[in-house]
């Protein structure tokens, strides 16, 4: 079998998202409809690699920056996506078309970040092989930290107590359709302590939302009446991954947040395999935030690693 590889345009939309539905690291983030969200802001140089067939056998979203081809800075993470039937050995024969494909566009590096495992549906690492055959550099590698919600997870003492304590003060969680109803408490908190904005606006999230209803969910803990503790979870089938947490002065006062979390483990236990909170690094890695990361262990996770690696395609002749 032989491949050849081209890039995405907007002929391939429906082939990108069918094909997306059924490959063996499919993630929601990479349909069409998030992607391009966010159009303005990224020169998208998504690829499609084909058989001799003209069937799409791998998908790797992509922008373009400077001579520099990264995978993709609009989203969390975005190696290949592959189809369950491609062997070993041809995920290298593809990975080594797509640099010399990238080098023939005047690209010089691959800004490179792989999927993590817990988002596969099947196993799919060959992509870290061809980095390492590849002499890729590891530039930074996060600790993101995770639930297995089946496997006896533990709350440490402080977590409970703190539990108890929202269920005290008369804190109620529940289910929110509109996430922008929320986001005044994530603004508040991302100012007063990172001196940020969410990465999504409101328009943005709502608009999200109501493409991907199934995937994107908000929860909201209330006490008497207003929000003062805010989650909003990016879901798979297995995976629900914590976007946004972020609690109030009274919410953090009544342990709002703990309760909150407590809820939202509960609702998704019934479906999905691990809760992964997201990473607790700062400064390219190197800075691991031991309050964060201590906050997240206290409900029982351990850690995983989110990795990015640079491949430099100026060496290759």
């Amino acid at each position: 079998m032989t491949f050849s590889v081209r890039k995405y345009v907007a002929a391939d939309r429906l082939q990108w998202n069918t094909f997306l539905s059924g490959c063996k690291n499919n993630h929601f983030m990479f349909h069409r409809d998030f992607m391009e969200y966010h159009a303005d802001r990224f020169e998208d140089f998504s690829l499609l690699i084909v058989d001799d067939k003209n069937k799409i056998v791998s998908i790797l979203p992509g922008n373009i920056e400077q001579h520099i081809f990264y995978s993709h800075q609009g989203l969390t993470f975005g190696g290949f996506l592959v189809d369950k039937n491609i062997h070993a050995s041809e995920f290298i024969e593809i990975f080594e078309l797509v640099k010399v494909f990238l080098k023939q566009q005047n690209i010089e590096k691959i800004i490179y970040k792989p999927i993590p495992n817990i988002y596969h549906q099947y196993p799919a690492q060959e992509d870290l092989y061809a980095l390492f055959r590849s002499n890729a550099q590891l530039n930074r590698r996060d600790i993101s930290s995770s639930i297995l919600i089946h496997n006896a997870y533990k709350y440490s003492r402080a977590k409970r107590w703190g539990i108890n304590k929202a269920r005290r003060e008369g804190v109620l969680c529940l289910e929110i359709q509109k996430p922008s109803e929320v986001w005044g408490v994530i603004r508040e908190v991302l100012s007063e302590f990172h001196d940020a904005n969410p990465v999504h606006n409101e328009q943005e999230i709502d608009y999200l939302k109501e493409k991907f209803p199934k995937n994107i969910k908000v929860y909201a803990a209330q006490h008497q009446g207003n929000n003062i503790a805010a989650c909003v979870t990016f879901e798979t089938e297995e995976v629900v991954h914590t976007q946004y947490l972020a609690s109030s002065k009274l919410g953090r006062d009544l342990h709002a947040l703990d309760l909150l979390i407590d809820h939202v483990i509960l609702q998704c236990s019934t479906y999905a395999k691990i809760l992964d909170f997201g990473i607790s690094c700062e400064n390219n890695g190197h800075y691991l935030n031991n309050g964060l990361i201590n906050q997240k262990e206290s409900f029982g996770a351990r850690s995983i690693v989110y990795d990015l690696y640079s491949v430099d395609l100026t060496v290759i002749e």
